[in-house]
């Protein structure tokens, strides 16, 4: 039967979500900082191992063997550092009272050899401990456990083995969600500090800066949302994590939950161009032509599509068919609007849509949005006119091409939208 001590460690790994050896790691460490505490040397290098089983440990000072230096040359050499060092504190000194920058003073590099008597011990006195002992050797040298703790020390490992636990809980926190970074997070909102929002992913805390909120969108306490973790850092109070409802990967990240066909890899989402809150554009394209890849994205009577719509907050998405050849994917990019002609300029890298009267302010959209998304969608500036008319409308927006164009060019099909 397992002891108390190992039932204990065990309760915490399984709270805490942290293996066996990083919690018997702190208890370790706990356990050494106690021991030099009450009866250890600032020259000694302490290392415990102790035995949950039986509560008992072993103490050591650990050191490595290096070459023999004269301490004549030793001493030598650090008076000289002192002095350099001194002499460099002065230097700070003096250019900060002259108001220079002193990121440019620099230390004079030492080349001399260097001994820490803490974690190193020279090979003639190595030979004394263990004979034959070669440079580079680890000599652990095992020392007395007196007796019990002071009241001290027993603080000094509380507040070691806490710090221990609380890094190696962060560590696992920051490794688990930075493996899931650019993926889905089904997350509670919180409560709000100011523009900021926080929510609960069970674990940890994650936060929701404005620019990632939508507009017009409420973030009420105990609502649960779904969220894309957009950065994962690991700051001095732990691991950061940003999430977002406003990044076009969170509607990528939809489509392959909702979408067997998407998640399958049968139909793919080529490029999304999106305001979040109001509309968005999905370009989609499947190499299978017995699929039609826009009806299986908006699904039986608009059954996929609308809960894509519904987790948006009711953000219009238009779904069309991705296509290489521009003359066929500008176009189908400005549905629902009924394109004429199209004429491109491949070196300025612009294309001049001709709509009919009645199709123009569907193709512009309101305030210039179906336009603007457009030019988005397909790298492409767009500039809208009328048949036989002047110029009306150049889109505000120009964005690379996309790279994925080695694809077969599947037949035009007229983009569809749903709301």
């Amino acid at each position: 039967m397992p002891s108390p001590i190992e039932q204990a460690i065990r309760q915490i790994c399984e709270e805490k979500g942290l293996t066996y050896e990083s919690v018997l790691e702190a208890i370790e460490s706990a356990l050494g900082a106690a021991y030099r505490k009450d009866f250890g040397d600032k020259m000694q290098n302490i290392e415990v191992e102790f035995d949950p089983s039986t509560g008992g440990m072993h103490v050591f000072d650990v050191k490595t063997v290096v070459e023999d230096i004269d301490p004549e040359l030793l001493e030598k050499m650090e008076v000289e550092r002192q002095a350099r060092a001194e002499a460099f504190a002065k230097q700070i000194e003096e250019a900060r009272a002259a108001g220079q920058d002193i990121s440019a003073l620099s230390i004079e590099e030492d080349d001399g050899p260097r001994f820490n008597s803490k974690t190193e011990i020279m090979y003639a006195d190595a030979q004394v401990l263990k004979f034959g002992a070669k440079i580079g050797d680890i000599i652990r040298t095992e020392l007395p456990v007196l007796e019990e703790f002071g009241r001290m020390a027993a603080m000094t490992a509380k507040q070691v083995i806490t710090q221990k636990l609380r890094e190696a809980e962060r560590e696992v926190i920051f490794s688990e969600f930075k493996e899931r970074e650019g993926e889905i997070v089904v997350g509670t909102i919180q409560r709000m500090e100011g523009r900021v929002v926080l929510v609960d992913l069970g674990r940890t805390t994650a936060v929701v800066r404005p620019e990632d909120q939508m507009e017009r969108e409420f973030y009420r306490p105990g609502e649960r949302m779904k969220f894309h973790i957009k950065q994962v850092s690991l700051t001095t109070k732990g691991p950061e994590i940003l999430i977002s409802r406003t990044t076009e990967e969170l509607v990528k990240k939809l489509f392959e939950v909702e979408i067997p066909e998407v998640q399958d890899g049968l139909v793919e989402v080529k490029a999304v161009a999106r305001e979040a809150g109001a509309r968005t554009k999905v370009a989609v394209f499947t190499a299978d032509d017995t699929v039609d890849p826009i009806g299986a994205c908006i699904g039986q009577r608009g059954s996929r599509i609308q809960t894509i719509i519904a987790e948006l907050g009711g953000e219009k998405i238009d779904i069309i068919e991705w296509n290489t050849d521009p003359e066929l994917f500008i176009p189908n990019s400005l549905s629902p609007a009924k394109i004429k002609h199209v004429e491109l300029d491949d070196r300025e890298h612009t294309a001049r849509v001709m709509v009919a009267p009645d199709q123009l302010s569907l193709a512009i959209g309101k305030g210039g949005q179906n336009v603007r998304l457009a030019a988005r969608l397909t790298g492409w500036k767009i500039n809208i006119s009328e048949v036989g008319g002047v110029e009306v409308v150049e889109s505000s927006e120009e964005v690379p091409a996309s790279e994925e164009t080695t694809v077969v060019e599947p037949e035009s099909k007229e983009g569809k939208e749903s709301s």
